[in-house]
């Protein structure tokens, strides 16, 4: 697949200043300039986070009130029901605050609730509320949803249950009458940083409560493990505050994690140190596969563990979870691919819409994120759930897919979502009618660069640039994620040196020299490139750049990304 490649331009003076002021190579300069960072004091905070730099919990709208209807909670001896999305973020931020409720309260006066996926369906459902009710409950405090829960946090309050709301999705204009709303992007609230994580306003409901108690710090920052796998698999912006959690929370999770997340890392054999791309690519899938696969209570309990042991028994669980979600995933990817190749009319569309009944529901969206990567186009995929179909859709860069959903909604019985992805469910009957609606407004709307894969390339340097120093300044960027990705580098004129391969029938092994000063990379999946390096002609590459350990020797290579003939 051809993609696009954009080399962000470079503001001359402003790299200069800031690299007069570092001492570093301009490239890493401009990386910082174009993500915001003009000076030393910015750079410094940049690359030296700071656990004091965190804002007060108390600055974020209705927190006193959530802190006083908890306080009145436990005057009273109330029953407290800690109620949580079945994903990473809100099995993290329940575990979390469960944990830390039964430090300050009586444990057989609280409970945590995690909704079916299957059976009651995303955020706050009827079938909590009833079960809080019969076992009277008369708190909920939700993480990670909520915030659109308008009529079944009034059906509550009718049952004589109380909600505090912590959440961090866009509020509808009508909000939940709740007793407190924790949330960032209300239009009222003055909290500095609006990009936390469900389970980052948990966190600061934590602070502030260990703050009343006068608590010690490290009661709170004992949970930033459990935050810092939220950040990172809920892809939330690397930036201000959720940095500085994220940077310390990995360092919990090397030095003394979690027993839950130590029994994942035990599973995946990491034996080096992590990253938040193992936070991403091996622990979130661990955790996910639970509400996916079966029941999410299960990663709660992992997380919630006193001991190793115990932690290793749901762990277990959640790796066998993912192991049935990764063939599910596999399967059904290689059925929708076969639907596609072998509809003429289906390969010339501008979108996909591909249906089988027996696809598993919770692997669907992973499966539209995979044709994607084959397919570059809005996608939907549909299944069988109950009478009714049930599908997941995922976008590609700056198209909007809510709003293509929402034109389609005459053949739909419900949707929600947003920019980047959305769910749906239809009758059987409407699935033709809903896939040539949906590649009506797909292809009058969508721009055509939208349908080529973009790769954003921070700076050009040359091979003679990449050495230890410039490695080790690369690593301090970590962690990355949105909004401080990896840096994504370009070298041009480059020549093979003659003794790249092939490996594994799909994997380029690189061997590259500019200047006559050589490198080493791989490029996966990329051995279609090939041929252009058996041209002979200067390429053009794009990598990011990483250390390879083989044998105990630990070396620099290129993670190439993609490659075209050299353009003079």
């Amino acid at each position: 697949m051809r993609k696009r490649w954009n080399i962000l331009q470079r503001d001359e003076q402003k790299v200069r200043s800031l690299q007069s002021a570092l001492k570093i190579n301009p490239a890493l300069c401009q990386v910082l300039v174009e993500r915001g960072y003009e000076n030393y004091e910015d750079a410094k905070k940049y690359f030296r986070p700071q656990l004091d730099e965190l804002h007060d919990p108390w600055l974020m709208k209705d927190m006193h009130k959530a802190v006083d209807r908890i306080l009145l909670a436990f005057e009273n001896n109330e029953k407290i029901l800690v109620y949580g999305d079945y994903d990473v973020d809100g099995t993290t931020a329940v575990a979390s605050l469960f944990m830390f409720l039964q430090k300050i309260y009586l444990p057989e006066f609280l409970e945590f609730y995690i909704p079916n996926r299957y059976r009651e369906g995303y955020g706050i459902s009827r079938m909590g509320i009833d079960y809080a009710k019969e076992n009277s409950f008369s708190l909920i405090i939700s993480l990670d949803c909520g915030i659109k829960s308008a009529d079944l946090i009034g059906y509550a309050s009718t049952l004589g249950i109380e909600f505090i709301v912590c959440d961090h999705h866009l509020p509808d204009e009508i909000l939940p009458p709740a007793v407190a709303i924790l949330n960032p992007k209300q239009k009222d609230c003055h909290y500095p940083y609006k990009e936390l994580c469900g389970c980052g306003v948990g966190f600061k409901l934590i602070t502030a409560l260990a703050q009343h108690f006068t608590m010690d710090d490290m009661e709170v920052f004992n949970y930033l493990d459990l935050v810092a796998t939220a950040i990172a698999a809920d892809i939330v912006p690397m930036t201000g505050e959720n940095r500085i959690l994220a940077y310390y929370g990995l360092k919990k999770v090397n030095e003394n994690p979690n027993p839950g997340i130590k029994a994942l890392i035990n599973l995946s054999s990491l034996k080096k140190e992590l990253s938040i791309n193992n936070l991403v690519f091996m622990i979130a899938p661990r955790v996910n596969a639970a509400g996916r696969m079966d029941d999410a209570r299960k990663a709660v309990q992992m997380f919630i563990a006193p001991d190793f042991n115990e932690a290793m028994h749901y762990a277990q669980m959640l790796h066998s979870d993912n192991t049935d979600r990764k063939e599910a995933d596999l399967n059904i990817t290689e059925e929708a691919l076969a639907i596609i190749e072998a509809d003429q009319m289906l390969l010339n569309r501008k979108s996909t819409v591909v249906f089988q009944p027996h696809w598993h529901k919770g692997v669907v969206g992973i499966v539209a994120s995979r044709l994607i990567e084959k397919y570059y186009r809005p996608t939907v995929v549909l299944t069988k759930s109950g009478d009714v179909l049930a599908g997941s859709a995922r976008s590609v860069n700056g198209f909007n897919l809510y709003e293509a959903v929402h034109a389609c909604r005459e053949y739909l019985l419900g949707y929600g979502g947003h920019f980047a992805a959305a769910g749906m469910t239809l009758l059987p009957e409407q699935v033709a009618a809903f896939s040539e609606k949906f590649e009506e407004i797909v292809s009058a709307t969508i721009h055509p660069d939208s349908l080529i894969p973009e790769i954003i390339i921070d700076a050009e340097i040359r091979f003679n640039d990449i050495n230890a120093s410039f490695y080790n300044i690369l690593c301090q960027m970590e962690p990355f994620g949105p909004e401080n990705m990896r840096p994504v580098f370009i070298a041009k004129n480059v020549m093979d040196s003659g003794f790249s391969k092939i490996v594994k029938e799909q994997h380029i092994r690189f061997s590259l020299k500019q200047d006559n000063v050589p490198i080493t990379g791989i490029g996966f999946n990329m051995a279609d490139k090939f041929p252009l390096l058996q041209t002979k002609e200067p390429i053009d590459i794009v990598f990011t750049i990483d250390e390879n350990e083989w044998n105990d020797q630990k070396n620099l290579q290129l993670k190439v990304i993609d490659l075209r003939l050299h353009e003079q």
